[in-house]
């Protein structure tokens, strides 16, 4: 059936009837204020948009993207992880630690992420069954986690000269680098966890109304644990990005990416409040948060104005989350 002339304008007049309502905004924050955005600096600086400025964001984000997707996994039940940086940090140092003991890539890789895991499992234990707030549970194993880094490594970074995170830093497979291709992969398997698996739809119903998902077999308890091991494994993983980026395991904390993966899914659309599931959203958010930086850097914008920037951002997605279709 072909659509007749009258109708085209009905859609359009629907598609510009939308633009008005504060959802809408609300619904593609995200997207439309990287568009926004890549505009603005490609206009004000020239090397915004060219193929190396574009390959290095992509590169720098990727820490960002796994970190936003493990987010997504828990703020989708209605809870938050403040440990998921010092998680990250933890595993970086477990890696760095292993590496110096001589174990080689990947049993250093496993203990990194093992290591990151203890942290996750404590979380889902003292929230899912202690019945502890989540914010008092992962602000004090964000602490722990951050003291626990810096005993082990005696708060001295440990330098790792690897030839396989020399790869996985430098390496790539035609245009796109290595943490390009493992963001991906983390989002797309996110995605597919999230959208096309039960457990994804009990993820989604605990956030929703966790009686309501009892009462239909769901265990509550369970999908929380779940949840938080996902982020924390995340967080391991991200932390063999960190350690090949830097070329060393440090033990300092570095919140910023704390922040900005909690903005990244803000960003992206996903309700503080829980039930509500996106994984391409926060993704997004996180490249326009990394474009920002980006494009502040190269205007030459002082580093102590790029965090107020980023802060406003956020807060003003935060604002139209208020706003966002139930």
């Amino acid at each position: 059936m072909t659509t007749t002339a009258t109708e085209r304008p009905s859609a359009l007049h629907s598609l510009l009837a939308q633009t008005r309502q504060l959802s809408f905004w609300a619904e593609h924050a995200a997207p439309i204020g990287l568009v926004g955005l890549v505009i603005v600096f490609s206009i004000l600086s020239p090397s915004f948009l060219t193929l190396g400025n574009i390959r290095a964001m992509l590169v720098a984000a990727a820490i960002l993207v796994i970190l936003a997707v493990a987010q997504a996994f828990v703020i989708t039940t209605g809870g938050i992880d403040l440990s998921i940086s010092a998680t990250m940090t933890f595993g970086a140092v477990g890696f760095g630690i292993a590496w110096q003991a001589g174990l080689g890539f990947l049993p250093s890789a496993l203990i990194a992420i093992l290591a990151a895991l203890i942290i996750g499992i404590l979380n889902g234990l003292l929230i899912a069954k202690g019945k502890v707030t989540d914010f008092i549970v992962t602000l004090g194993t964000l602490s722990m986690a951050t003291g626990l880094a810096l005993i082990v490594s005696d708060g001295k970074p440990i330098t790792v000269n690897s030839s396989e995170l020399l790869t996985l830093t430098s390496g790539s497979v035609g245009p796109f680098g290595y943490p390009i291709i493992l963001a991906a992969i983390v989002g797309l398997a996110g995605w597919f966890v999230m959208f096309r698996t039960r457990f994804g739809l009990h993820i989604q119903a605990v956030g929703g109304s966790e009686e309501s998902a009892v009462a239909n077999g769901v265990s509550a308890v369970k999908v929380r644990i779940a949840v938080y091991l996902i982020c924390a494994g995340l967080a391991g993983l991200a932390s063999l990005l960190l350690v090949a980026r830097v070329g060393a395991a440090e033990p300092a904390i570095n919140t910023a990416y704390l922040l900005n993966a909690i903005a990244a899914v803000v960003l992206g659309g996903v309700s503080l409040t829980g039930g509500k599931a996106k994984i391409v959203g926060p993704i997004i958010g996180a490249l326009l948060l990394t474009a920002l930086t980006n494009g502040l850097t190269l205007l030459g914008v002082s580093q102590f104005y790029q965090p107020l920037a980023v802060g406003l951002v956020v807060v003003l997605a935060a604002l139209l989350t208020r706003y966002q279709k139930k």
